[in-house]
């Protein structure tokens, strides 16, 4: 066994063995019954909330005691713990606390508490609290520092890294997206006598102090975090894996990746070039006045994806090319009968998936009425909506994928992104779905259909289909070049008296720039991190849904590729090579968020039962609903016969979607004992 994997299985067993009570135990009472579930016992405050959102976000049961409620439960004996069949049953396998004395230190929820703790071995985690000997540290005062921690260069420690933390690499910088504000306060404290520090950071004087760690005493253990934070900061997005590994002790139900996927729309079709004089798109309904649909649009050509094939290679990461061959098929006689670019796709057709993206891309909703700004829905004499119908719908799906066919491309028919996400509900015209849009995806044997996130993040039915929901990128659809980026950026997100169009001072979601961009600086020093900051924050919390752009970001100045750059290296250099990024197609992503959707209603519903007595674990849901499993490496499923490997091995753990095999009522997974 090599040394990291033998290290980690050690630890696992350590952890694991921290529940089993003395020798002079009796016989029933010698391996208690842990039920899978987390405590959390919330002030309000953004720390437990982040905490909350990391459980929820990756399936782990857990009950929540707000401290605000009159009417919650008291914490006694009788709460935490129980029998069942003669068997002592811990009724959740760690807790997590505002700070380490939530109920006041001489209360009797507080000693209920820390004798719960100390009979089961239930770990507990104080999400935010200051530096002092009660969670075994020093004063700030006695060598460490207490202040803003924006920019603040920490590490994981070697302790961190073979523990808890061993999904990331070591350096760990605190944001600091605005210069102008404190987004981070924390206390650093030397450890004393039984703490093991897992993040620190160096302190003036020399050595290093603690702003995560393990306090180890009276036999029990506390994860003692003393910095600030809230759910959507990196810092606490990269940490939280760990901290819900620590908090379940490398057991817990629930699964989490980091994701990551971009699709490109429009391939082999031109897209309209943003016009800098009008601040608008020819084309557009409202864009008046010009060249109708523009004179130059922007378009790939055979370099541009000659150089999309290389960078893939150099990068290890896979383009989803969203396609519309009819477009090509009319590029082509528009322009002498050939095209470059489409040969050279087709000729590297093997280093892309390929998603289906309707045969000339035609709008599939309503008819749209453009005598107005905006568009609306046209209607018949007796006022009734006019709609595509089924037919030019199924032939939109069925020719463009009979055209990746014939050019040995291979697509799933099962996955579909149509213009626009149209077909679809698109509010404020078109409140409901095309009527005859479900019919014609049957037609198509079309399983996944894409929905635009910013529009509708959950996944909902269209039929027999359901929606694959993708994050709009912000590098814009119309533009070739980072000037032109930077000066319809600028339109969106100016003040009318800085020379924008206002948007950005209607809408209550948005914030103006301070001053426009200069558009021969802003894409690469604004905008380019910016985008690189949000599609991270998508990747880190666990968020499986595809990113898109469109094939206009890979031609001319190839803009796309400075914000993918960006996002893998500081992904990279964030987490070890045990947690890669999982670059899923969209199908996958669908089932991934269809079998989530099932696991929480079960969950809501008090359906699912998970419990581990000793080595053994197991695991009983509703007929039809797999489990998300979180489990050491070593750990082994239950078979009728025998025993196999179980899960997938990330981030130094192993886990699965599963279910009972056949013939079995409930899951049963054995622990390592060494």
């Amino acid at each position: 066994m090599p040394r990291t994997a033998r290290t980690a299985s050690l630890l696992a067993a350590a952890l694991l063995a921290t529940v089993l009570p003395s020798a002079g135990a009796g016989a029933a009472e010698a391996v208690p019954r842990i039920d899978l579930t987390v405590l959390v016992v919330d002030d309000g405050g953004s720390a437990v909330e982040a905490i909350t959102s990391e459980l929820r976000s990756t399936g782990v049961p857990y009950r929540r005691v707000d401290l605000a409620d009159s009417g919650r439960p008291v914490i006694n004996a009788g709460f935490l713990s129980d029998t069942v069949s003669g068997r002592p049953r811990a009724k959740y396998q760690g807790v997590v606390l505002p700070h380490e004395s939530a109920f006041g230190p001489d209360s009797a929820e507080q000693a209920a508490l820390t004798a719960y703790e100390k009979t089961f071995g239930i770990p507990q985690v104080d999400a935010y609290t200051w530096a002092h000997p009660g969670v075994g540290l020093d004063y700030t005062s006695e060598g460490g520092l207490s202040g803003p921690l924006d920019g603040a260069a920490a590490s994981v420690t070697a302790a961190g890294r073979a523990g808890p933390f061993r999904h990331l690499d070591g350096p760990l910088t605190f944001e600091d997206n605005d210069p102008a504000i404190s987004e981070s306060y924390g206390y650093a404290g030397r450890p004393r006598e039984g703490f093991t520090s897992y993040l620190d950071i160096p302190v003036d004087g020399g050595g290093r102090a603690s702003l995560i760690g393990e306090y180890a005493h009276d036999g029990r253990r506390e994860l003692v975090v003393t910095f600030a934070y809230n759910q959507y900061q990196r810092q606490f997005r990269a940490l939280a894996r760990g901290i819900v590994e620590w908090l379940t002790q490398g057991v817990h139900l629930g699964q989490s990746r980091s994701y990551f996927s971009v699709h490109v729309d429009d391939v082999l079709a031109p897209d309209a070039r943003w016009d800098t004089a009008r601040n608008c798109t020819p084309g557009d309904f409202d864009c008046v006045g010009g060249d109708g649909d523009g004179v130059n649009p922007v378009r790939m050509t055979a370099e541009d994806a000659r150089y999309a094939a290389t960078w893939q290679k150099s990068s290890g990461f896979t383009l989803d090319m969203v396609y519309n061959g009819g477009q090509g098929e009319q590029w082509k006689t528009e322009h002498g009968g050939a095209d470059p670019l489409a040969t050279q796709l087709i000729a590297d057709r093997a280093q892309y998936r390929w998603v289906n993206h309707t045969y000339t891309h035609p709008f599939l909703g309503c008819v749209q009425d453009n005598a107005t700004v905006p568009w609306q829905c046209a209607k018949n004499a007796t006022g009734a909506t006019l709609w595509t119908n089924r037919s030019a719908i199924s032939g939109q799906i069925r020719d463009n994928h009979n055209w990746a066919v014939a050019k040995g491309i291979s697509v799933d028919r099962a996955e579909l992104v149509t213009g626009e996400h149209s077909g679809l509900k698109t509010l404020p015209q078109q409140s409901a779905d095309n009527p005859n849009l479900a019919g014609a995806l049957s037609d198509n044997g079309v399983k996944w259909i894409a929905s635009d996130n910013s529009r509708e993040p959950r996944q909902r039915a269209v039929g027999a289909a359901k929606t694959v929901p993708r994050h709009p990128m912000n590098v814009y659809y119309n533009v070739g070049t980072a000037a032109e980026m930077a000066d319809e950026y600028n339109w969106i997100y100016t003040s009318r008296a800085d020379g924008g169009s206002g948007i950005c001072e209607a809408n209550p979601a948005s914030t103006c720039l301070p001053a426009p961009l200069d558009t021969a600086t802003g894409y690469a020093s604004h905008i380019v991190p910016q985008e690189a900051r949000t599609a991270l924050s998508h990747i880190v919390a666990n968020d499986p849904r595809p990113h898109y752009v469109h094939q206009s970001n890979l031609a001319e100045e190839r803009i796309l590729y400075p914000v993918l750059d960006r996002v893998l290296a500081d992904y990279r250099a964030l987490f070890a090579d045990n947690t890669p990024l999982v670059n899923p197609r969209q199908r996958d992503v669908g089932t991934e968020l269809n079998r989530r959707a099932s696991w929480e209603q079960a969950l809501a519903a008090g359906q699912v039962t998970a419990y581990r007595i000793g080595t053994t674990v197991t695991v009983k849901a509703p007929a039809g609903v797999t489990a998300p499993i979180t489990v050491p490496e070593g750990t082994r499923k239950q078979l009728l016969l025998g025993t196999a490997v179980f899960g997938t091995a990330y981030a130094g753990t192993r886990s699965a979607w599963t279910a009972p095999e056949p013939l079995q009522s409930a899951t049963t997974l054995r622990l390592p004992t060494v």
